[in-house]
């Protein structure tokens, strides 16, 4: 009897052994597996952008294209680029210097000491501040002639390309991985991305317009094709940009004849300088006065829109999203208003 009872207490211990190895291995994959989800999505970002997170620094491929590695969260830093300014400050970055922006003044950084605008810094004025960390434009001549003499200095560069929207994806979460606060990117980059996809999304595939952009100073007035933020943008959008078709204009040269023979759905135009009337007067006198302006379709339809630099000469940066939405309701008013 004494046998029975030990031999029926060793099977309820061997039930409850394996009922509770099975309920632990029923919970570890799905723990596991959503773990392995978070990582795979993180490293395939990271992966995307050649950026690796070493824990005390972060590795990753310059403007340059050399394999760089910093240390993480610098105390010292001088940003020498406008676009780069409120990326840094948004994925918690501090500065004790900083290039002027004539245009705007990303909020939390009154206070910061300038070092010249963008093309006529002070290299002086830099190296005085001590940083432990300059970033600066890979794509500027005056930028990258300092990169030596600061080098010679001791003091780390970060030297970065810009030029289309994964740029600001990228340098987004390369300054996150710097500042130890990739919950900002996450908040901000990575729902940038969300926006414009769903707004890619709901484009339509068919009957598409034509367009022309226009870049227009107080000096001249140029076409441009795709190779720029704007033109990347309106690529997305399905547009098809006449600048581009059949070598109607090759790089910036630009012909009212082509214009008029091609007659695109809209104009859009970008302006640079701060002279307006001076610029207005420019698009007059190159575009407006010729007598088959007003019979453009785009003119005729009130589709000759000039845009707001914020948005589309400067680099729209977290506000993408509001970029793409502000074209998608000029192209596709049917859709997005």
């Amino acid at each position: 009897m004494l046998g029975t009872k030990k031999n029926i207490l060793i099977l309820l211990l061997l039930v409850v052994t394996i009922t509770l190895a099975g309920c632990s291995a029923g919970a570890d994959p799905a723990a596991g597996e959503a773990e392995a989800g978070s990582m795979s999505k993180a490293d395939n970002v990271e992966d995307r952008y050649k950026i690796e997170d070493k824990g005390e620094t972060v590795t990753f491929d310059d403007g340059r294209g050399e394999r760089i590695e910093l240390k993480k969260n610098p105390e010292r830093v001088v940003v020498l680029m406008n676009s780069f300014v409120d990326i840094w400050v948004e994925n918690g970055g501090e500065m004790v210097g900083m290039v002027e922006d004539p245009n705007s003044v990303v909020p939390g950084t009154e206070s910061v000491e300038t070092v010249g605008r963008f093309g006529s810094i002070s290299l002086e004025k830099v190296i005085s501040l001590q940083p432990d960390l300059v970033i600066l434009s890979s794509n500027s001549k005056s930028s990258t002639e300092m990169i030596q003499p600061l080098e010679d200095n001791g003091i780390p560069i970060m030297a970065l390309t810009y030029e289309f929207k994964d740029d600001y994806f990228k340098i987004s979460r390369l300054f996150a991985l710097v500042n130890d606060r990739i919950d900002l990117y996450e908040k901000t980059a990575q729902n940038v991305e969300k926006d414009i996809s769903e707004i890619i999304e709901r484009v339509p595939d068919e009957d598409n317009p034509t367009v022309l952009i226009l870049f227009a100073t107080s000096k001249s007035v140029s076409a441009r094709g795709s190779l720029s933020t704007l033109g990347e943008m309106l690529n997305d959008l399905k547009t098809v940009n006449i600048a581009e078709r059949d070598t109607l204009m090759e790089t910036t040269q630009f012909s009212m004849e082509q214009v008029i023979a091609e007659d695109p759905d809209y104009i859009l135009v970008q302006t640079m300088g701060s002279d307006m009337e001076a610029i207005t007067e420019r698009l007059v006198s190159e575009v407006e006065s010729n007598p088959a302006w007003s019979e453009l379709s785009a003119v005729k339809n009130k589709n000759y829109v000039i845009l707001p630099k914020d948005l589309y000469t400067y680099k729209a940066n977290s506000r993408y999203g509001e970029a793409y939405e502000g074209l998608a309701k000029i192209l596709y008013p049917e859709v997005f208003n």
